[in-house]
């Protein structure tokens, strides 16, 4: 699914023009965006949420010459899944709650 997909999507359902769904979907995105920058967390729940990860300098290698070279330090944008999500792409998890559910024994 694409942008477009997401703004016709928006459109259709809402009885908006595709020039206004648009405009909502990049608001949107530019809060999200904006918020990132500023080094919030931005929690959609039950949806997900987006937090800015702090990666630590390292040295790398460069795969063709194998020349050693240093990687800088840097903020990078991450994204970790909501309960809801993982439920409706899953299906729920299966751990110890649903092992009680059915009776069977957790090996020790």
């Amino acid at each position: 699914m694409t942008k477009a997909d997401i703004v016709d999507s928006l459109a259709n359902e809402h009885e908006l023009s595709k020039r206004q769904a648009g405009e909502i979907v990049d608001l949107i995105l530019d809060e999200i965006t904006a918020a990132l920058k500023a080094g919030d967390k931005v929690q959609l729940i039950p949806f997900g949420s987006f937090v800015v990860r702090e990666r630590k300098a390292r040295t790398g290698r460069n795969p063709q010459t194998g020349a050693a070279l240093k990687i800088a330090a840097r903020r990078v944008p991450a994204f970790s899944a909501g309960k809801g999500l993982k439920d409706a792409v899953g299906g729920p998890k299966r751990g110890a709650a649903a092992a009680k559910k059915t009776g069977a024994k957790k090996k020790k």
